[in-house]
């Protein structure tokens, strides 16, 4: 019998279930979804008619909307008393590239009613830059090299202000590169089968890596013991060179390791996507995840994460 029409009359809020809002439920929302239920009533944003079926057999319940479209976001506010918000900028048809639309449309929706009590945003740790395999570090000043770090910048500053002006506590993962050999292309495989080059060790940059399902993890710690405002790299322990990484990776699954090449010749091997990830070397501190967050890392490092799978 639905609470409101019990002899006892509607429960007292303390007795509800909380209700989370996820904003971008994919790979690592569908694995917070999996970590926070049953306990929670879960609501999810898609504007993907097809995805309804899935999202409702993961008892997460469905909200048309578009993040592209703000007119369509009215009926979020108030409807959640903690979000998720991992959906990224958009990446075309943009009035200023340095711009996140999106992060922008769903605040001033949630601005309309009661607002939530915590919000945790999945932003990038390409918002510090090239550190030059210096250790970054959350009081690191971000230093974006590239348009989306520019623009995830953009909303880790929105949010921020949004969080500072009206109490709510805003909390901040900066995300590395996320595998999981149960994800889509989440594991470098196909580039060791196809020998996709790799730096020489003296041209290498270090890389940094979280598995899906402990950022799953940090999502839902973030959720209820985020402190207001503040920024946390949701990282592995792993210390590696990018080259040292493949190598690693091509040993476990007994394939040939890849070939390298020089900097000053990559530009004619590699796509400019990868290149703009090989432009850029940090180290991850991830102390503040551990300590603040209480996470204990399940897969401490990307061997064990991929030896998992």
């Amino acid at each position: 019998m639905p609470s409101n029409q019990s002899p006892l009359g509607a429960l007292p809020s303390r007795f509800r279930r909380p209700r989370i809002l996820l904003i971008g439920c994919g790979d690592v929302g569908m694995r917070v979804a999996r970590q926070l239920a049953p306990r929670v009533q879960l609501l999810a944003l898609t504007s993907s008619p097809e995805r309804l079926p899935a999202l409702r057999a993961a008892h997460i319940r469905p909200l048309t909307g578009n993040l592209d479209q703000p007119a369509t976001l009215r009926r979020l506010a108030g409807l959640a008393s903690r979000v998720i918000h991992l959906a990224p900028p958009p990446t075309e048809n943009l009035p200023d590239w340095r711009r996140d639309p999106r992060t922008l449309a769903l605040l001033r929706a949630l601005r309309l009613r009661t607002l939530p009590l915590s919000l945790v945003y999945g932003s990038t740790s390409g918002v510090y830059g090239d550190c030059q395999g210096e250790w970054a570090r959350e009081t690191r000043a971000v230093n974006p090299h590239t348009p989306r770090a520019w623009r995830r910048v953009d909303a880790e500053q929105q949010l921020r202000f949004f969080g500072r002006s009206s109490g709510v506590t805003v909390h901040t993962l900066r995300i590395p590169g996320i595998y999981a050999p149960d994800r889509e292309g989440g594991t470098p495989r196909i580039r060791l089968v196809k020998g996709t080059p790799v730096l020489l060790a003296a041209d290498d940059v270090y890389t940094n890596h979280i598995h899906a399902d402990d950022l799953a993890r940090a999502c839902v710690a973030a959720l209820w013991r985020g402190k207001p405002q503040r920024s946390t790299n949701a990282s592995d322990d792993t210390q590696l060179k990018m080259g040292d990484y493949f190598d690693l990776a091509a040993d476990l699954y007994q394939l040939p390791r890849p070939p390298r090449v020089a900097r000053s010749t990559a530009q004619d091997a590699l796509s400019l996507m990868l290149l703009s990830f090989m432009s850029e070397s940090r180290r991850l501190d991830n102390t503040r995840l551990k300590q603040e967050l209480r996470l204990r890392l399940r897969y401490p490092t990307v061997a064990q994460g991929l030896l998992e799978g």
